[in-house]
C-alpha cells in the first residue's frame, strides 16, 4: 500500500505569504495523479512538501507505509558528471550498502525498461537531453520506491522529446502495475497536454487551492468552475458575458445582439438566474460555420482570420465586442476560407455541450 493523503495542508513562507491554502487531496495506492496549473500556483512547493524537501506549515501529509520509499525525479536532471551512466544509476544503491549482485540486477532491470543498456558506459555529457532525462528516471526506478514524485520532468526537452518521454513515464507507470508492484505516481506539469494524456486523475491547481480534482475527461467535459474550462483545452474555451433572459416562455442566453434557447436540463439547472448576467462557454469544436443561416438557433459573424493546422483549421470570429474561435476539419473549413476573410458568415453551438458559469462565484451552474 502506497497511499497518499494531504489533510488540510498548509505552506506560509517566513514573511507571511501564504502559498498553499488547506487542501485535501487522497491519491489512491498505484494511482497516477497528475498536479497541473499556471506558473506560481504552487504545484512544486506541494510536491515538495509531500517529499519532505519543504517544511510544512499546517496541516499533514501521510503516507502509507510507514517506511516511505519515495523517488523524486526534478527538472534539472542533475547527474554526475564524472559518472558513467551505469554509476549513476547504482550511486543512491550503494550509499544503502546493497549488496554488489543485486545492485547490478536492479541497474540492468532499469536499464532495459529505459533502453539504456546501449549507454551504460557513457558519461553524462555524451548524452542528449532526452538520454539524460531518462537516466534521472533510471535513478528513481532502481530504488523500487512505493512512491514516485515527478517535478516538471520533461520541461527542458524539445516538442519531439517531450512526447516520447511522456509515453516511457506512462507506459513504465502501466508495467509496474501489471508486475503487481504498482507505485503511486505524483506528477506535477504545467503542460496540459502532459496532464491529460498522463494521468488517471488530474489535480488543478490556482494561487495554492484546488479548483477539481477529476479524470481527464470530466475536466474536459465537465468542468466545475470558469478557471478549469479555461485553462483545459487548446485552444482554450470560449468563455463570454452574457444574459439568461425569458423569450415565449423559454430560456435564453444572450450572445451579443442575439440570443439563443436553452435545453430543458440547462433550464431547470439555471432557472433561478433569469434576468442575471452569466457567463456562457462553449468549446471551440462544438461551434459549427455555414455560408447560409442554419435552419435554428443561430448568430452571425465575421470571419477575420484563420489557423492551418493541417488536419483542421482555427476560425475567428468577430462577434459584436468580442471574438469567438471554432475549430472546423478542413474539409468542411477550406471552401469557406476560400471565399475570403472580412465576411460574414452563420454559426450555432451544440447547447448540448455549452455552459453557463455563475458571474460572481465562477462556478458552473449548468452541471
Amino acid at each position: 500500500m502506497a497511499e497518499v493523503i494531504f489533510n488540510k495542508l498548509e505552506k506560509v513562507y517566513s514573511n507571511g505569504f501564504k502559498a498553499v491554502h488547506g487542501i485535501d487531496l487522497k491519491i489512491a495506492d498505484g494511482e497516477f495523479m497528475v498536479i497541473v496549473g499556471p506558473s506560481g500556483c504552487a504545484k512544486s512547493t506541494t510536491l515538495r512538501m509531500l517529499a519532505g524537501l519543504e517544511t510544512i506549515s499546517g496541516g499533514e501529509v501521510r503516507i502509507a507505509p510507514k517506511e516511505r520509499g519515495i523517488a523524486m525525479v526534478f527538472q534539472n536532471y542533475a547527474l554526475y558528471p564524472h559518472m558513467t551512466v551505469r554509476e549513476n544509476l547504482a550511486f543512491g544503491l550503494k550509499l544503502s550498502k546493497m549488496p554488489k549482485d543485486q545492485i547490478d540486477r536492479y541497474v540492468d532491470e532499469a536499464a532495459k525498461i529505459l533502453e539504456l543498456e546501449e549507454l551504460l558506459e557513457r558519461l553524462p555529457r555524451q548524452l542528449s537531453g532526452g538520454q539524460a532525462q531518462r537516466v534521472a528516471v533510471g535513478r528513481a526506478i532502481v530504488k523500487k520506491p512505493d512512491v514516485f514524485l515527478f517535478d516538471e520532468p520533461l520541461s527542458n526537452l524539445d516538442a519531439k522529446l517531450r512526447a516520447s518521454m511522456r509515453i516511457r513515464i506512462s507506459d513504465l507507470h502501466k508495467e509496474l502495475k501489471k508486475s503487481g508492484k504498482p507505485a503511486t505516481t505524483v506528477y506535477v506539469t504545467h503542460d496540459q497536454t502532459e496532464a491529460m494524456t498522463m494521468g488517471d486523475r488530474i489535480c488543478v491547481m490556482k494561487l495554492g487551492h484546488i479548483m477539481q480534482v477529476d479524470t481527464p475527461d470530466n475536466l474536459y467535459h465537465h468542468p466545475k468552475n470558469m478557471f478549469v474550462a479555461g485553462f483545459i483545452g487548446a485552444p482554450e474555451m470560449n468563455i463570454k458575458p452574457g444574459k439568461l433572459i425569458d423569450k415565449a416562455g423559454r430560456l435564453h442566453i444572450t450572445i451579443g445582439d442575439e440570443s439563443l434557447p436553452l435545453n430543458a436540463r440547462q433550464q431547470e439547472k439555471v432557472a433561478a438566474y433569469q434576468n442575471q448576467s452569466v457567463f456562457f462557454g462553449v468549446r471551440p469544436e462544438f461551434v459549427s460555420l455555414s455560408d447560409e443561416p442554419f435552419a435554428e438557433g443561430c448568430c452571425t459573424g465575421e470571419m477575420v482570420r484563420t489557423e492551418n493546422m493541417g488536419h483542421e483549421f482555427f476560425v475567428y470570429l468577430k462577434v459584436a465586442d468580442y471574438e469567438l474561435t471554432a475549430r472546423i476539419p478542413s474539409d468542411e473549413a477550406k471552401p469557406m476560407i476560400e471565399k475570403g476573410l472580412n465576411r460574414k458568415v452563420w454559426f450555432k453551438f451544440d447547447m448540448d455541450k455549452c455552459h453557463i458559469f455563475d458571474a460572481k462565484t465562477e462556478q458552473n451552474i449548468s452541471l
